[in-house]
C-alpha cells in the first residue's frame, strides 16, 4: 500500500514540474501597477546553447486600469560582444469591444507576447534584454508619462514546440 502511495506521490511530482518542458528561462519584474515612462525594465539572459534556435516573448501583465487597447515597446538585446539590436513593437492589448486579451480570471490579465522567432545565440555569454514602454496619447507629441494599468514585465525564452 505505502508503495503505491509513493509511486503516485511521485506521478504527480514530475507531472507538476514537466508541465512547462519548453522553458529555458521566465523571469518578471514588477512595476506597482504603474510603469515610468524612463523606467527601463533589463533582463540579464545567459543562453544554454548557441546551437539551437529559441522562441523570444515579452510578458505583460496589466489590470483593468489600463486604458488602451494596444501597447507600445521599445526592445532592445545587447549581444555579448557588443552588438546592439533594438525594436520597436506594437502589441494589440484588447479587443474591438474593450475586453481585456491575456489569460486570468481576476482583475489581472497576463499576456504572452511574440518578440522573436527561432532565434540562435551565435555569441556564447550573457546576453541584456533592455524593455521601456513607448506610449503616446493620440494626437501628441509627449510620451505618457506613466502608465497605468501594468504590474509586471517579462521576458521568456522558450524551446521551439516543434524539435
Amino acid at each position: 500500500m505505502q508503495n503505491r502511495i509513493g509511486l503516485v506521490f511521485v506521478i504527480l511530482v514530475l507531472g507538476l514540474t514537466s508541465c512547462d518542458s519548453n522553458r529555458v528561462f521566465d523571469e518578471y519584474q514588477s512595476v506597482s501597477n504603474e510603469w515610468h515612462k524612463d523606467s527601463v525594465i533589463t533582463f540579464n539572459v545567459t543562453p544554454p546553447d548557441t546551437l539551437k534556435p529559441y522562441n523570444l516573448f515579452v510578458n505583460i501583465r496589466n489590470t483593468s486600469e489600463y486604458k488602451y487597447s494596444n501597447l507600445f515597446l521599445i526592445v532592445e538585446m545587447n549581444f555579448p560582444h557588443g552588438k546592439r539590436v533594438r525594436d520597436t513593437l506594437e502589441y494589440i492589448m484588447a479587443e474591438p469591444n474593450g475586453t481585456f486579451l491575456g489569460t486570468g480570471f481576476s482583475d489581472v490579465k497576463a499576456n504572452k507576447l511574440w518578440y522573436k522567432e527561432k532565434v540562435i545565440f551565435l555569441e556564447s555569454g550573457e546576453y541584456k534584454v533592455n524593455i521601456q514602454h513607448a506610449m503616446r496619447e493620440n494626437g501628441s507629441i509627449k510620451g505618457v508619462e506613466n502608465l497605468k494599468g501594468i504590474t509586471d514585465i517579462g521576458f521568456r525564452i522558450e524551446v521551439p514546440s516543434n524539435q
